[in-house]
């Protein structure tokens, strides 16, 4: 598996930073943020955001926070993954 690194939270203190990704083979987005607060991971968890669909979130997903100032290092992302080469 190769990462290719897209960006870092620009207000980093040098540790434990929101940072992305774009997995080149599969062009998945990864990324790396603050894990939710008790409160934002119960509202996540306790609507139904699509009718029909199972409230909760799985053991195998995380709810992750970044901050809105990353933005523009989301869109690169999506940009890179939607674009990649081919091969």
């Amino acid at each position: 598996m190769a990462l290719r690194f897209v960006g870092m939270d620009p207000n980093t203190g040098g540790e434990g930073s929101p940072t992305v990704w774009v997995e080149e083979e599969s062009a998945d987005v990864v990324l790396q943020g603050e894990e939710a607060d008790e409160l934002l991971l119960a509202l996540v968890g306790s609507t139904q955001w699509v009718p029909g669909h199972t409230l909760g979130v799985p053991a195998h997903e995380r709810v992750i926070r970044i901050p809105a100032r990353m933005v523009p290092i989301l869109r690169e992302a999506c940009d890179v993954a939607e674009h990649r080469d081919i091969r």
